[in-house]
């Protein structure tokens, strides 16, 4: 049985997006797997900077990444934990990868076993350059 992952776009206007992520883990895992593709928002965004982060995980933790040459941690995100962080007043965690940059957020599980999950909902701001 596979991991029972989703994802969901909620909101995809000229300046904003938030998109809702799941995951029922299988005992697999994920490694290093585009969740954010900012090439398919609409507006043709080169990167966004994330203003929220709702989250809640059961069992497993999330690294959340800047997808680069050599990936750059935005977040990590605890096991047995949900939240709601909000970044606003600090201008919002801007993407601060390197070389071979993409825009793209990843997700990679950690921890995770049969039955584990997690739920999160990302605000961003498109970044247009």
């Amino acid at each position: 049985m596979a991991d029972a992952v989703t994802s969901q776009t909620l909101v995809d206007g000229p300046r904003n997006a938030v998109m809702k992520f799941t995951n029922v883990s299988d005992g697999t895992g994920e490694s290093a797997i585009t969740k954010v593709d900012v090439s398919a928002l609409s507006g043709s965004p080169t990167a966004v900077r994330v203003d929220r982060v709702i989250y809640s995980t059961t069992g497993m933790s999330v690294s959340m990444l800047w997808d680069a040459t050599a990936d750059v941690l935005l977040m990590a995100l605890p096991a047995d934990r949900s939240d709601d962080i909000d970044l606003c007043d600090i201008g919002g965690i801007q993407n601060n990868a390197g070389a071979g940059v993409t825009g793209d957020i990843q997700f990679t599980t950690l921890g995770h076993t049969a039955g584990d999950t997690y739920t999160i909902i990302l605000h961003m701001v498109k970044k247009y350059t």
